[in-house]
């Protein structure tokens, strides 16, 4: 009530003494009739009025204004603990007995990632930290396929472990708006994984077991699978810029059209690979087992060829090879180019592709 009160005893002031003390100033002393002197005050007044208002209408912006910010940092604090309690719920979900519980809870991280750009690389973590714990190579648990068991005996990753399934491809898509940086998924037991599409760069992959895994169309940009074993893997033109595959067990994997410009390949064994229309410049072989490998329009401008073994390896006159390369000495076979690669039209991935024996096992 006081401000009130001084409030209006101001405005009284501002409309009806002030504007006479204006006028007065401003004649100096000077002689004026009545009606010009009340035509001055009048125009003072409305002056002084239009300047209170326009003081008045800023001050309720800007009331406003911080009203809207108060209520607005109360949605954001109320959003964030929502947000918490769905991922303390989600994450207790993961430790559930029942596999449709801990997919629920894959899913709910999921969408907390999407709709949280805060919580994105939380929930990366904990999907790669799931495939590690849960599908350790070698297997340890009883429910999983032992480490001999013949490729064509194990289930699709989707039929034998879903869980695990939902977690790799939530992590592949995750990964596309995720900056540059390691992220460890070794030692893992990916057999028939559906990789079909995913951004897996910068993962490592180093030790893991991806043996018969579609990984077509796949971004594995500067990814490690130094040691994996991806024997019979699809790899059709998927992106292996820089990655490095030293010592891995390629045989018999198909990398039709992959990109494999300066990757490092050191002492891989590829025996039987597939290599057709394959990008290769820059590419590091040295020591790798090439022998019956498919190299047939493969461009190797600038690859290290530094004692391969290619006896046996497929080539035609498309083949590009690096500047001075004897292929005659390395016993390479020449024979007719295939021509243009078709589509590889992918098995439903439900469904188990069943991978021909090796020659050179």
């Amino acid at each position: 009530m006081a401000a009130v009160l001084a409030g209006l005893a101001a405005l009284a002031v501002v409309v009806v003494v002030l504007p006479g003390l204006v006028v007065e100033h401003d004649l100096g002393g000077a002689r004026i009739s009545a009606a010009e002197r009340l035509g001055a005050v009048n125009n003072v007044r409305t002056t002084l009025v239009q300047a209170v208002g326009g003081a008045v209408v800023l001050f309720g912006a800007y009331a406003t204004w911080r009203q809207l910010r108060v209520n607005q940092e109360g949605l954001n604090a109320t959003r964030e603990g929502h947000i918490t309690d769905r991922f303390s719920r989600a994450v207790d979900q993961l430790g559930s007995e029942k596999t449709d519980v801990r997919i629920g809870g894959l899913y709910a991280l999921w969408r907390i990632a999407d709709h949280s750009a805060h919580d994105r690389e939380a929930v990366i973590s904990i999907k790669a930290a799931f495939l590690r714990t849960h599908l350790p190579w070698p297997p340890q648990g009883q429910d999983s396929p032992v480490e001999e068991s013949s490729i064509n005996s194990v289930p699709p990753l989707e039929t034998r472990a879903p869980d695990a399934q939902v977690a790799l491809t939530g992590l592949g898509v995750l990964c596309q708006e995720r900056p540059p940086d390691w992220l460890n998924v070794s030692y893992t037991d990916l057999r028939r994984a559906d990789c079909d599409g995913l951004w897996l760069h910068h993962i490592n992959f180093d030790g893991a077991c991806l043996e018969a895994a579609s990984i077509y169309q796949v971004n594995l940009t500067k990814a490690s699978l130094i040691a994996a074993n991806m024997r019979h893997v699809e790899l059709g033109t998927s992106i292996l810029h820089q990655s490095r595959c030293i010592e891995a067990d390629l045989r018999g994997a198909r990398m039709v059209r992959a990109d494999l410009r300066e990757a490092d390949f050191s002492g891989a064994d590829l025996r039987e690979a597939n290599l057709r229309k394959a990008r290769g410049h820059g590419t590091t072989f040295t020591g790798a087992d090439l022998r019956l490998a498919d190299l047939r329009g493969t461009d190797l401008t600038g690859a290290d060829l530094t004692r391969a073994k290619l006896e046996g390896a497929l080539a035609s006159e498309v083949t590009i090879w690096p500047t001075g390369f004897d292929i005659q000495a390395a016993g390479v076979v020449m024979v007719e180019d295939p021509g243009a690669e078709p589509s590889i039209l992918l098995h439903a991935a439900a469904l188990a592709r069943n991978v021909p024996p090796l020659r050179s096992a």
